[in-house]
């Protein structure tokens, strides 16, 4: 089946007939107690949330989490979101439809990153660090899932490919900043650069929808990763003791707070570096993301972010022509010169005050009659 209606392309009251990837499934009630279903389809350009008010006792038998669909619904916006409204699903195969269309992926080519990955390895000069890269590269099983892995599920370089590319550019980060310090361990740091998020590719699961595997909940990518290192060393003959656990420490420390997730907190210069550029690296595409994905439509502000706890600047958006025209009117030629001077007027010299003014109130009373009630002054005895 051709796809052809892609999430990033669904307007307001768009009648949608399409194929997604099922990433959610809730069933739930309504305030009157009767069934409904929210579903978060998914293809390669984003994801949409979908709502089955009715017969949804029977559809949800239908299909389960990570199976593709074929949706007829209609497209309404709710609380700033794009929303459909499902009338109609359909289960497919996976022979029926091309998973390249429903799974996001990097913006550069996987096979060329995986290169420029084989080109770094060749760079690190140390010989039981590159050994211990190449054993990696030479794990053809390895390698493959770490270029397909995304670097996370939800936060950062969310798409196939993301955990090749998020790690390409700290390692980039790390030989630039030992450029601009001669003193740090280049070879260290470029090395735990590659390889920091390594366990990932056991962590998450990436077949279907995004998700984190059983060894991922109970485990975690830092405990896996390191794991993996280990044993990697361990089948390179004279491997020095201390620099497997020099880089096991960088490894183990790149979340940089325990409360971040890191075993360790970073007890090296090296290990500063790496976790900064980690954190560098992850926001950078975490504010892209959530800017490039934002449903607030023209506003110049976006949603929330709920990890990142803030709302983002996106500019004057819709404003901007509105914003423009100010401008220009403000600097039209005739605004810019200067306002022709006004007419001189001749100033009178000020009338002098008035005598009363200079008086006091017993010589402006004098000689009047102050009785209120109408009767006569009494006259002097």
């Amino acid at each position: 089946m051709v796809k052809t209606q892609f999430v990033a392309n669904i307007q307001e009251r768009d009648l949608v007939e399409s194929s997604f990837l099922v990433r959610e499934k809730v069933t739930a009630l309504a305030k009157n107690g009767k069934p409904y279903m929210t579903v978060r389809l998914m293809d390669r350009s984003g994801e949409v949330e979908g709502r089955i008010w009715d017969r949804v006792e029977e559809l949800e038998t239908r299909f389960r989490k990570d199976d593709f669909l074929w949706v007829r619904g209609k497209a309404s916006r709710y609380l700033g979101k794009m929303q459909l409204v499902v009338q109609e699903i359909k289960t497919l195969s996976e022979q029926e439809v091309n998973l390249e269309d429903y799974l996001p992926t990097a913006p550069r080519d996987r096979d060329e990153m995986a290169r420029d990955f084989e080109d770094r390895v060749k760079e690190v000069s140390d010989p039981h660090y590159r050994a211990l890269l190449e054993a990696v590269v030479s794990d053809r099983e390895l390698f493959r899932r770490f270029c397909q892995a995304p670097a996370a599920k939800s936060m950062h370089h969310v798409y196939v490919g993301g955990l090749l590319e998020h790690s390409l550019a700290v390692a980039d980060l790390a030989a630039e900043i030992c450029r601009r310090y001669s003193d740090l361990d280049r070879d260290l740091l470029v090395t735990a650069a590659l390889l920091h998020d390594l366990g990932k590719t056991t962590e998450l699961s990436f077949r279907r929808s995004f998700d984190y595997t059983d060894d991922g909940k109970l485990l975690g990518h830092i405990t896996l990763g390191v794991e993996m290192v280990t044993d990697k060393i361990r089948g390179i003959a004279g491997f020095p003791a201390e620099k497997g656990m020099i880089l096991k420490h960088l490894l183990l420390s790149h979340h940089g707070q325990y409360e971040f997730g890191s075993p360790k907190r970073p007890k090296t210069l090296e290990a500063v570096i790496l976790n900064m550029l980690d954190d560098l690296d992850a926001k950078i595409s975490a504010v892209k993301l959530h800017l490039e994905n934002d449903a607030n439509g023209d506003g110049a502000w976006t949603g929330y972010h709920r990890l990142l706890e803030r709302y983002f600047f996106k500019g004057f958006g819709g404003a901007a022509e509105m914003k423009q025209e100010v401008v220009e009117e403000v600097l039209t030629p005739e605004r810019k010169q200067p306002p022709a001077p006004a007419a001189r007027v001749e100033k009178k010299p000020a009338a002098p005050p008035s005598r009363e003014l200079r008086v006091t109130l017993a010589e402006q009373f004098k000689g009047k009659n102050l009785e209120l009630f109408g009767f006569p002054a009494k006259e002097k005895e």
